[in-house]
């Protein structure tokens, strides 16, 4: 089987799983408490959605260094929700570990794309 380059960052799986991702924590951070809504819900959905962002934004880069720049932010963005997950959990908003479990997903995901740019 041939595989196509991405012609665009949507056909990229890691952001696929990204963007799932951040579907899921939106309606995950619904259920946190109202007094929340400028608190953690606002931050664990911006944090969320500059992972999947910085990968759509360091797709277009034309350098090596520029690309892995946005998909080092991307990776920091991702290491901030997993503390935001840990938060709601302990804080008992809710179960968070079906989200943590995708958040690794995306984790293994974008080390193996930033190792394969690195390499290429």
């Amino acid at each position: 089987m041939i595989k196509m380059p991405a012609k665009d960052f949507r056909d990229l799986v890691v952001w696929q799983k990204a963007h799932q991702f951040v579907l899921a924590i939106y309606r995950g951070s619904a259920l946190f408490p109202k007094d929340e809504r400028y608190g953690l819900t606002s931050q664990i959905r911006r944090a969320g959605a500059s992972i999947a962002a910085n990968i759509a934004e360091g797709f277009k880069k034309r350098t090596k260094p520029d690309k892995i720049r946005f998909y080092n932010i991307a990776q920091g963005s991702l290491e901030e929700c997993r503390y935001y997950l840990i938060l709601a959990n302990d804080l008992d908003y809710c179960d968070t570990s079906h989200l943590m479990d995708q958040l690794e997903e995306v984790s293994k995901l974008l080390e193996g794309y930033v190792s394969s740019i690195l390499k290429s």
